[in-house]
């Protein structure tokens, strides 16, 4: 080849390789200037834009306001009566009020503690998104509220529904169908009749139903939405799985143990620790078999218990004297004991087999955690050998672990970067994908019908 020649094509190829960086940077540009003006524009942002990694980011303690050209979750929040939200909460709206007042903390609605507090997802994303309008919170930018659907990436229902069923289930006097119930089948019926639901059946619609009865009389017919879930013992895999819908965290109901303050290996005397409802029907036969082959092991504590009286403060104090904490299927895959053990420090041993685990696509809870499958663990023996088995080092790695990923499982107000909250919001920015791509399948053939419908006529 001769030299101009040679000249010639290297001058082609830099010239399209300048050309390219020239596109692609002004591409980026335009959706950083722009904002999408539709589900699917919007998604595309969030692909090409991708989020800052949960692990590495600081959280900037001046106070940036969530502006919509950020690469943050757009959500539809709809504005129910609050009988379906706070009002459950016995707060009593003034005059035209939807929602409480949320920039003064002390006059937000508390929720009731005990139990009821585990199931308590909804409530924290919906003061989120309350708390995104008002430019005075410091708050991490996951979410934003917006008023246009038609701007939304998700549409949120803030409906209270494990509240709900806490609360008003149970019939009253000679009431024949409970408050629960009635609040459900006026949810369904709003809902189907609303623009936003017919556009895409509901798919793009986020309903929390964290507790496993909740939404008990509604989830079939809603079973088209995107479910925020503590797992799938109790629902038919058409209505709920893991290919549409999101797995939250409990709140924990132990005390916090502080890093500085939390126990090292030989601080710990107890090898293994569990305390809680040992005769479970269902798959949690397996605490009963488990009970009579550790209840006699020196080290291991393994004890009825309830939250009632000093219950809590008792499991509390056990979990972080010990080196390990049993998590085993109970009437349901999971339970709040789990994220008991977390942070309490305490290294769980996870014995259920159709457990599904917050987080999992971000969070590797091997590194942290002990599996076992039931068939494994009710062998005599085994268990506490394999316990005894692992050594200081590996038990060092997995509780430094633990303290690193504690944040992750605690709900807080305002919300924080890589806190639950945080983490819901960009496992629901996961899911979208997968939603925009169903809801493209679904186009393929829309244009190619309606022109084939008008040939005919």
């Amino acid at each position: 080849m001769s030299e101009k020649s040679l000249l010639s094509s290297k001058f082609l190829f830099y010239t399209i390789t300048i050309s390219t960086l020239l596109f692609i940077i002004s591409s980026l540009f335009f959706l950083q200037r722009n904002e999408p003006s539709s589900f699917t524009s919007s998604l595309v942002h969030k692909l090409i834009l991708p989020r800052t990694d949960i692990k590495n980011e600081e959280f900037d303690k001046t106070h940036v306001s969530c502006v919509r050209n950020r690469d943050v979750l757009k959500v539809f929040m709809y504005d129910l009566p609050s009988e379906f939200h706070f009002g459950l909460l016995n707060w009593h709206s003034k005059r035209s009020e939807i929602w409480p007042n949320v920039k003064n903390i002390s006059t937000i609605p508390s929720y009731p503690g005990g139990l009821n507090r585990q199931h308590s997802v909804e409530y924290w994303l919906t003061l989120d998104l309350l708390a995104s309008e008002i430019p005075g919170i410091k708050r991490h930018c996951s979410a934003i509220r917006v008023k246009n659907s038609i701007e939304a990436d998700i549409v949120f229902v803030p409906f209270f529904s494990s509240l709900s069923y806490n609360r008003k289930s149970k019939l009253r006097g000679n009431d024949a169908i409970s408050v629960d119930r009635l609040l459900q089948e006026r949810l369904v019926e709003f809902l189907k009749s609303r623009e936003e639901w017919k556009r895409f059946d509901g798919k793009d619609h986020l309903i929390v139903a964290h507790h496993p009865n909740s939404l008990l009389y509604a989830r079939n017919s809603l079973g088209s939405a995107m479910f925020v879930l503590s797992d799938f013992g109790r629902y038919p895999s058409a209505i709920a799985n893991i290919e549409k819908d999101i797995i939250a965290p409990y709140l924990h109901v132990v005390k916090t143990v502080s890093n500085n303050e939390s126990a090292p290996f030989e601080k710990r005397p107890v090898l293994a620790y569990f305390q809680g409802a040992i005769y479970r029907k269902d798959g949690g036969s397996i605490r009963q078999e488990l009970y009579y082959l550790l209840k006699d092991e020196k080290d291991v504590h393994f004890a009825f218990g309830t939250v009632k009286g000093n219950g809590t403060k008792q499991t509390g104090k056990g979990m972080a004297s010990s080196k390990f904490c049993l998590n085993i299927a109970g009437d349901t895959p999971s339970s709040n004991r789990l994220f008991d053990s977390i942070v309490s420090h305490c290294v769980p041993v996870i014995i259920s087999d159709q457990i599904e685990l917050p987080f999992e696509d971000t969070l590797d809870y091997s590194g942290f955690s002990v599996f076992l499958h039931s068939s494994e663990a009710v062998k005599k023996g085994f268990l506490v050998n394999l316990l005894r088995g692992i050594t200081k080092d590996q038990w060092k790695k997995k509780w430094e672990r633990l303290k690193e990923v504690v944040e992750c499982f605690e709900y807080r107000f305002p919300s924080r970067p890589g806190d639950s909250v945080d983490m819901i919001w960009s496992a629901v920015s996961h899911k979208l994908s997968s939603l925009q791509l169903n809801v493209h399948k679904k186009n393929r053939y829309r244009r190619s019908e309606t022109f084939d419908r008008n040939r005919s006529s």
